[in-house]
């Protein structure tokens, strides 16, 4: 078998798998029915009472987001991160800002991730009390007017105390608190002035409106990258894309974890109290998207006593240091998966944390990228080696190899015979390049993935044309690059970096041995092309990353063609 089928079928694969993903929807991925797995778990920890989140969404007309913060009476905050508003209407978390990150370049538009329920866009967070028989006591819920105990004003180290009076002996407070970054506290208390025992069920819960409207080139939403739903659920890690919810709503009981909705940038996460078992749910309700728990056991309160609990609320820019410290502060397994590593995320993160030091020395992205570039190749240097000695070798026995097929044509066994000897005696394997190249693929891919996730790459400049490495290369050979004024529609926005690196690898390709058969020839020679529209819409980092790794590659391969002879008969 000849090495290149192989080499040509792994391309292919790949390149099919990065078209599908842009110029299609990806098809869904049925989720793998497990429901044996965790049933006796979930037997153990389940509570036959425990009831529903109120879920129901409220039919009201849409509003601009100004004027539904305007209706409301709300509490403001600030941090070094974040800036927004809690509407003292039901207590929701729905005005949130982050101050670190822009809209699109050049704006200084700040990135709005959370909106009021009244608006298109609603995206809120809120957190309450259910009771099994909800008609016998009344509790607070998206309508109920909260009233501030002291300080009004929410910032790090200096929390807000709301408080509602149900006027049946139950009085709620909500003690709210901030850090610096992108984590609200909310301590939830009930006191029982009634001469009743009380039984109720924390819960939170987070919803959206709609699906969120992607940036270019986000890949969310694909086989590469996953927005949607996420939890972890004791060990494990569950995710669902937008559709899976609205085919079923998806449940999961545990003793510990975290659940939330995320994006390629941003999250919003939810992590229940310690030690307290939780059902998890990801559902599509009334015209919304849903991600809540609510605790298996209930709070009992009895009269002339109150009680507490606590849920943690992430609204967070996806900033890997900040995400991994917030895991081991809080000590929340698995938090840092909220960054979509992918299945190599043991080669993933640690390219992250060496790209991220080179940019912090460089202060540029796009050299940074070229420096990891160089010292991957400089890492498989021996492997690339080895694998372009064979492929130079099978390149100088070609004439030879077709020689021997017109001489035995018509004998197969023969010229096998034949081959194998020529191969024997000038001490070629046909194979010998297949196995460098298979263990530097999934390496390349880490690289890929790592830069295709990083929100630090998020709008920095490269030199020239690219204002942002993040979004794709803005230029377009059908416009002579920007000569003709004119504004060719997406689909033929091809710019010059995508067609470097197009022509890097049609150039790679001519050093490679031609195959001998004409139809396959004919398709390697168009593969360039083909991997050059397919890689168009990519960011701009990625497409600098592929064609620096396909310029040093020629010059590699070069080298060694040129030192490369056998001798034949």
């Amino acid at each position: 078998m000849d090495f290149r089928n192989v080499i040509f079928a792994i391309a292919l694969s790949f390149a099919v798998l990065f078209g599908w993903s842009v110029i299609f929807e990806t098809p869904k991925i049925e989720e793998q029915k497990k429901l044996e797995q965790n049933e006796s778990y979930q037997k153990d920890t389940q509570s036959p009472d425990a009831p529903n989140v109120n879920v129901e969404k409220k039919d009201t007309s849409v509003v601009s987001r100004k004027d539904a913060i305007k209706s409301t009476k709300r509490i403001s905050f600030e941090n070094s991160s974040i800036i927004g508003s809690i509407s003292l209407k039901g207590a929701l978390i729905d005005d949130i800002t982050f101050k670190k990150y822009n809209e699109t370049l050049g704006s200084d538009k700040k990135v709005t991730y959370l909106n009021p329920e009244e608006t298109k866009e609603g995206y809120f967070i809120e957190t309450g009390w259910a009771a099994s028989n909800i008609e016998s006591i009344a509790l607070p819920n998206r309508d109920t007017l909260w009233k501030v105990k002291g300080n009004s004003k929410l910032s790090a180290g200096s929390p807000v105390i709301i408080e509602w009076n149900n006027k049946s002996g139950l009085v709620f407070k909500k003690k709210i608190e901030v850090d610096d970054k992108f984590l609200f506290r909310i301590t939830q208390e009930i006191q029982n002035k009634s001469s009743g025992t009380v039984e109720l069920y924390p819960y939170a819960q987070i919803t959206r409106n709609q699906k969120p409207v992607l940036e270019a080139g986000s890949m969310s939403g694909t086989l590469i990258l996953h927005d949607g739903f996420i939890g972890v659920f004791n060990e494990d890690l569950k995710e669902y894309d937008y559709d899976d919810i609205k085919d079923k709503k998806k449940e999961h009981n545990a003793e510990s974890g975290w659940l939330g909705i995320t994006d390629k940038f941003w999250i919003t996460a939810l992590v229940p109290e310690k030690d307290q078992s939780f059902r998890g749910e990801f559902v599509y309700k009334s015209k919304s998207f849903k991600a809540n728990y609510i605790l298996n056991k209930p709070v009992v309160v009895q009269p002339s006593s109150s009680k507490t609990s606590g849920t943690k609320v992430f609204v967070a820019a996806k900033e890997v240091k900040t995400i991994d410290g917030y895991a081991e502060s809080e000590a929340i397994n698995k938090f840092d998966l909220t960054i979509d590593w992918g299945w190599l995320y043991f080669l993933t993160k640690p390219l992250f944390f060496i790209i991220n030091y080179l940019f912090e020395l460089t202060k540029n992205f796009g050299i940074a990228i070229i420096l990891v570039t160089a010292a991957v190749r400089l890492l498989f240097f021996p492997l690339a080696n080895y694998s372009f000695r064979s492929m130079a070798k099978m390149k100088i026995l070609q004439p030879e190899l077709l020689r021997l097929k017109e001489l035995h044509k018509g004998d197969k066994v023969k010229l096998q015979q034949e081959m194998m000897s020529l191969y024997k005696r000038e001490k070629v394997n046909p194979l010998s390049g297949c196995l460098p190249i298979l263990i530097q693929i999934p390496f390349f891919f880490a690289i890929y993935k790592m830069l295709l996730i990083s929100l630090e790459m998020r709008h920095q400049p490269f030199f020239g044309w690219i204002k942002d490495l993040s979004a794709q290369d803005p230029t377009s050979i059908f416009n002579i690059f920007g000569l003709i004024p004119w504004d060719p529609p997406s689909f033929l926005i091809i710019g010059a970096w995508p067609i470097m690196m197009g022509a890097t690898m049609y150039l790679q390709q001519k050093l490679n041995p031609t195959p001998p058969d004409p139809v396959q020839a004919k398709i390697f020679m168009f593969f360039p092309l083909f991997l050059t529209i397919i890689l168009a819409p990519f960011p701009a980092g990625l497409v600098v990353y592929w064609t620096i790794n396909n310029v040093l590659t020629i010059a590699q391969q070069w080298v060694i063609m040129r030192t490369t002879t056998v001798k034949t008969k």
